[in-house]
């Protein structure tokens, strides 16, 4: 006998999908082998400078981490958290300038040769999120490539490269890397890298690309009940337009997604003579999500046909984000690193490539070489943009992520400026994976 249910409520989504990739997940790892490095890296006395000099700051890591976390501030208006940042970095009498590159919010600063060497960017991150705060634990992404940063910066005098430190604003569906991009701030650089919270500890878990799509139905007005014939109705139209994808889903290649809102009408006596739809798009090869944008052109015009309702189209109003491309020699520098910190490193073989979302990196990382590891917060179960991933991001976890963080960021950062066999080889995998990609041009 079932037990009846409130109606009013919602069900409980059931577990057990987390439950088995987890268990999987548990299973390959436990089998699974090391990543390592055949490359040395840079010399040990570097190394441990670097190491002592990250050591040395990570109270001031952990106050920067939990200052940002307490102030959160949404995409464009993280003016509090980019002043802290590049307080931080003044603090060890290194110049940092806020609000380059056409934002307000950014920050630059930089250490070493100033010209003709290896130049390697730390990303920070520091935008918040409407209602959750720092659910994504941007606030460690910050902390970690400030003390990364200062690390490097310590031994600046016996490098013959240069470290930059790139504040980043804006990820949370703004793009705020593409906006940078275009005004020249990744020009001149051989690499970049970051770290991003998240469930598991992983060197190259899978983000997908992401296009915004916003559909616009226009219908002529009528009375519903005495001349629904003079009317075409735009709700009608978006209605269907969310039928359509709704089938299409069945029929879209593994890691693809689709999923958006729908609006439209006044009131239920007069035919809509105005509907509108936004989608979000993602997959997790370019071409592919290429593919999937001309299906849904496609849609949009063929139900303006079948409706008699105009239709307008409106790609990206915030630029695209493309999938990530990651660099095998420096995934396997930041896993060697990582494990001195007593972190252990999987690989997307091993960890669920279905826990996908979406980043502005990756723009970065077709432009040029780069890696965005995640370093594990909070447990597999624990989704980010949730109030309970803010709450390991602003807790002790949190603290550790972000200084363990520092230290590998700081390190595969060394060990790019002073290991030529490793930048040989980083951009050796580069351009083997199609070097750089016309990202501004490639939809049209």
């Amino acid at each position: 006998m079932t037990t009846a249910r409130d109606l009013r409520r919602p069900t409980t989504p059931s577990t057990r999908y987390l439950d088995a990739l987890r268990d999987r997940t548990e299973e390959r790892a436990r089998v699974a082998a090391p990543l390592t490095s055949p490359y040395p890296g840079a010399p040990d006395a570097l190394r441990t400078a670097v190491a002592d000099a990250v050591t040395a700051r990570e109270e001031r890591i952990v106050a920067l981490s939990r200052r940002i976390f307490a102030d959160p501030e949404e995409a464009f208006a993280e003016h509090r958290s980019a002043a802290a940042v590049a307080e931080e970095v003044r603090r060890d009498g290194h110049e940092a300038e806020v609000g380059r590159f056409g934002l307000p919010t950014t920050v630059l600063a930089s250490a070493g040769r100033a010209s003709g060497g290896p130049v390697i960017a730390v990303l920070a991150e520091y935008d918040a999120l409407p209602g959750i705060g720092h659910g994504c634990g941007h606030n460690i992404i910050a902390a970690a490539a400030v003390g990364a940063f200062l690390g490097v910066a310590a031994v600046a005098d016996r490098l013959d490269g240069r470290v930059v430190l790139l504040g980043t604003p804006a990820e949370e569906g703004s793009s705020g890397k593409e906006l940078m991009a275009r005004e020249g701030a990744f020009d001149g650089l051989d690499g970049a890298i970051m770290a991003h919270p998240f469930g598991y500890d992983a060197a190259d878990h899978p983000f997908i690309g992401r296009r915004i799509l916003r559909v616009r139905y226009l219908g002529v007005p009528a009375h519903a009940s005495a001349a629904p014939f003079m009317g075409r109705n735009a709700l009608d139209a978006a209605t269907l337009h969310y039928q359509a994808v709704a089938q299409l889903r069945q029929h879209l290649p593994p890691g693809d997604r689709v999923h958006g809102v729908l609006s439209g009408g006044d009131r239920p006596s007069v035919v809509p003579a105005h509907a509108s739809l936004e989608y979000y798009l993602r997959s997790p090869e370019a071409a592919t999500l290429r593919e999937l944008s001309d299906r849904l052109t496609e849609i949009s015009e063929g139900i303006a046909i079948a409706t008699g309702t105009g239709v307008e189209l409106d790609w990206d109003p915030l630029p695209f984000t493309l999938p990530s491309r990651f660099n095998r020699p420096l995934n396997e520098r930041w896993a060697v690193n990582q494990e001195q910190r007593g972190r252990r490193v999987l690989t997307r073989e091993v960890v669920p490539s279905e826990l996908a979302a979406s980043t502005d990196f990756g723009n970065v990382s077709v432009r040029l070489p780069g890696i965005h590891p995640v370093i594990a917060v909070a447990p597999p179960e624990v989704a980010l943009h949730t109030a309970e991933f803010a709450a390991y991001a602003g807790g002790e976890a949190g603290d550790r992520a972000a200084v363990d963080a520092a230290h590998g960021l700081a390190l595969t950062a060394l060990d790019f400026l002073t290991d030529p066999a490793l930048r040989a080889a980083v951009a050796e995998d580069f351009a083997a994976a199609g070097g750089p990609l016309d990202v501004e041009r490639y939809f049209s």
